[in-house]
C-alpha cells in the first residue's frame, strides 16, 4: 500500500519522545529521601502509590479544563502527604516539594529509546515537526534541552500558550493558526488515549497511537496503532 503523504506531524511529548514516567519516578524517590518521608510513611511505596493515583487523577481533570494549574500543583501533593501520619501539609510546604519536583524532574528526565533516532529519521524526510504537550512553559524547554531535542521543532505548541488543553478542539484550532498546517496532511503521534488520540479523532485527524501496552489495543479504530517507536519509521 502506497504512504499517505503528510507535509506536518503533530507529536506528543511525555511518554512518547521523553521518559517522563521514568524522570518522575525518580524525581518522587529523591523528594522522598531529601525530606524524610519515612517518618511519615511505613514504606516508600505507600508515597509513591498516592502520588500517582492522584497525579493520573489530576491530569484528567486539568485536561479536560475542570481544575486550574495552580490547583493541580498544590494537590498533587497535599493528597498523598495527606495519607501519611503526623505530618503538617500546609499550602506553603506543597508548593515548595512542587517546585523541588519539578526541577528534579527535568534534572532526570531523558529521552526514551529510539526517539532522537525517530526525531533525526522525520527531519531527513522533510517533515515539519510540531510538538504538542499539556506540559508547564517552564518545563517543557527545560526537558526539550535535557533530551536533546533542542531546535528539533519546527513549533512548540504547549497548552499554556493555547489557552486550552488536548483534547479540546481549541487546542488543535490555536495549532493549525500557530503552525500553518493543514489538517488533511498532518497527523497526530501520541501515546496518550484521551489527550491525543481523542482529541486528533475529534478533529478529524490521522493518528498514529504509540501503544506501549499491546494487551489493550485502542478502543477506536486509528489510522495507525504501533507499539515500538521505530514502527513508525515504516509508515512515515
Amino acid at each position: 500500500m502506497e504512504k499517505k503523504r503528510y507535509a506536518d506531524l503533530f507529536i506528543d511529548f511525555d511518554d512518547t519522545l521523553c521518559d517522563t514516567h521514568g524522570g518522575a519516578q525518580m524525581a518522587l524517590e529523591a523528594l522522598y529521601d531529601e525530606n524524610g518521608l519515612d517518618r511519615y510513611f511505613d514504606k516508600a511505596d505507600d508515597f509513591f502509590d498516592a502520588y500517582w493515583r492522584t497525579n493520573i487523577e489530576l491530569w484528567q481533570q486539568y485536561g479536560k479544563g475542570e481544575i486550574s494549574r495552580d490547583f493541580l500543583i498544590v494537590e498533587r501533593f497535599r493528597r498523598p502527604l495527606n495519607a501519611g501520619r503526623g505530618m503538617e501539609v500546609t499550602e506553603q510546604r506543597c508548593l515548595q516539594m512542587g517546585d523541588r519536583f519539578l526541577d528534579l524532574c527535568v534534572e532526570k528526565t531523558r529521552a526514551l529509546d529510539g526517539a532522537p533516532e525517530l526525531v533525526d529519521y522525520l527531519r531527513q524526510k522533510g517533515y515539519r515537526l510540531h510538538l504538542c504537550s499539556n506540559g508547564f512553559h517552564e518545563v517543557q524547554y527545560r526537558k526539550l534541552h535535557n533530551c536533546g531535542f533542542d531546535g528539533c521543532f519546527d513549533t512548540v505548541v504547549l497548552s499554556e500558550d493555547a489557552g486550552v488543553n488536548k483534547p479540546k478542539r481549541g487546542y488543535f484550532d490555536y495549532a493549525f493558526r500557530l503552525t500553518g498546517a493543514r489538517p488533511e496532511t498532518t497527523v497526530m503521534i501520541g501515546d496518550g488515549w484521551e489527550s491525543d488520540m481523542r482529541g486528533a479523532l475529534d478533529y478529524g485527524l490521522d493518528t498514529i497511537y504509540y501503544n506501549r501496552f499491546p494487551d489493550y489495543p485502542a478502543p477506536e479504530p486509528v489510522t495507525h496503532e504501533v507499539h515500538a517507536l521505530r514502527q513508525i519509521m515504516e509508515i512515515l
